[in-house]
């Protein structure tokens, strides 16, 4: 490419897609979000598995050229690495397909030249990741990791003050995340997400752990920076006939003394999406909820119950850069997914143009993605085990 470096300041950041396609929550999800800021425009995409399912999506729903709404991934990252300046090729694809194909998707556009941002958990095994980051590593390319929790303004302003020591030292977390939406066998009534979901084949060897456990521990932390040491875990498969974990409890010994409780559900009858976290300092402590997220509970030993709230003046810079209206005008899961979007293209920008970005460079990258897969295959190792404690996987 030919492009002169910094003419990339002057434009959009310029997007492809991999899957995505027709009734697609998360491929949906992550076009809104990418788009809000007008920092970024979808170009191109291969949608489908089926390839004229695939063509037609994109020509017919987003409205792409028919020559860059492509069959398959391969012809893709081919066509578009061939593309001269002129015609705009594409800076970064967004992989938004089931598990398994996350890997070697990710793999051939990083090695065509191209940025990737990429649905959790990162790969289907922690040799995969292991594999992803290495070329990341050799490629140079901006790797992104949609952990969608870590966008939050509260969750932002809740990392600051552990970081600036507010809540003194860390002693105790805890975070659950339950569900119901799998209390049935879903999967065998047609529906796509829970289809995949609970396939082996193409959700890797977790399901709940994989699909939600993944969020709670990134989330602890980014807020924390604590590292697993050793997990104590109880996985379980309620329904029959299902082939991956639907519930699970873990108890976690952090680096440093803290402890923790990490418990992940989908089949808790009557919960929506309840992911919640408690952080126990000795000097304060702090309640997140995402179901209420524009708040932080804040307790102070022996004073009053504080409740922050995002949009004030009060809250920590970084908090500040990933809030886009007033306070008292509620922004959530898309613009939490932008925010990661956003940090993607700003520092796709400086990548490319040498130029450093005054923005935060705040987003999930290849070495939480590492970490995700290092947890899942600790904890489906500590449920299989008679032993009380496993120690976390080196990596």
């Amino acid at each position: 490419m030919a492009e002169n470096n910094l003419e990339i300041n002057r434009r959009k950041i310029r997007m492809g897609m991999v899957g995505g396609g027709e009734g697609a929550f998360i491929g949906a999800v992550h076009r809104k979000a990418a788009l809000m800021d007008g920092q970024i425009e979808l170009v191109c995409g291969a949608f489908d598995e089926v390839p004229e399912k695939g063509r037609e999506f994109g020509v017919e729903q987003l409205y792409l050229e028919a020559a860059r709404s492509y069959g398959t991934y391969q012809e893709m990252a081919e066509k578009e690495a061939a593309l001269p300046d002129g015609e705009k090729p594409m800076d970064f694809v967004s992989i938004v397909t089931p598990n398994h194909m996350h890997f070697p998707i990710a793999k051939t556009f990083l090695e065509a030249g191209f940025h990737v941002v990429c649905e959790k958990p990162m790969t289907i095994s922690l040799e995969e990741a292991l594999q992803l980051r290495e070329i990341v590593n050799n490629t140079g390319k901006v790797f992104a990791l949609t952990h969608t929790y870590t966008g939050y303004p509260m969750v932002k302003h809740a990392r600051e003050m552990v970081t600036g020591g507010e809540l003194g030292t860390v002693n105790k977390v805890i975070v659950e995340y339950p569900q119901d939406w799998l209390l049935t066998r879903l999967e065998l009534e047609g529906q796509r997400q829970a289809a995949w979901r609970t396939d082996p084949k193409q959700s890797g060897m977790a399901g709940s752990i994989g699909d939600i456990g993944t969020h709670c521990a990134n989330l602890v932390n980014y807020i924390t920076g604590l590292e697993i040491e050793a997990v104590c875990a109880d996985v379980n498969t309620y329904l029959p006939g299902r082939l991956v974990d639907d519930d699970a409890n873990v108890l976690i010994r952090y680096k440093g003394g803290a402890r923790g409780i990490l418990h992940v559900s989908q089949i808790s009858t009557g919960e929506e999406n309840h992911l919640n976290i408690r952080i126990y300092g000795d000097k304060a402590a702090v309640h997140w909820n995402q179901e209420n997220p524009n708040y932080l509970d804040v307790y102070p030993f022996g004073e009053p119950v504080q409740i922050y709230r995002r949009g004030q003046g009060y809250i920590h810079d970084l908090a500040k850069l990933a809030t886009r209206l007033p306070g008292g005008h509620p922004e959530a899961f898309i613009e939490a997914f932008g925010n990661i979007y956003l940090a993607a293209a700003t520092a796709i920008r400086e990548a490319e143009s040498g130029v450093k970005a005054q923005a935060a460079l705040d987003y999930p990258d290849v070495d939480d993605g590492v970490i995700g897969m290092a947890f899942i295959e600790t904890v489906l190792e500590s449920g299989k085990s008679d032993r009380k404690w496993t120690p976390f996987k080196k990596f």
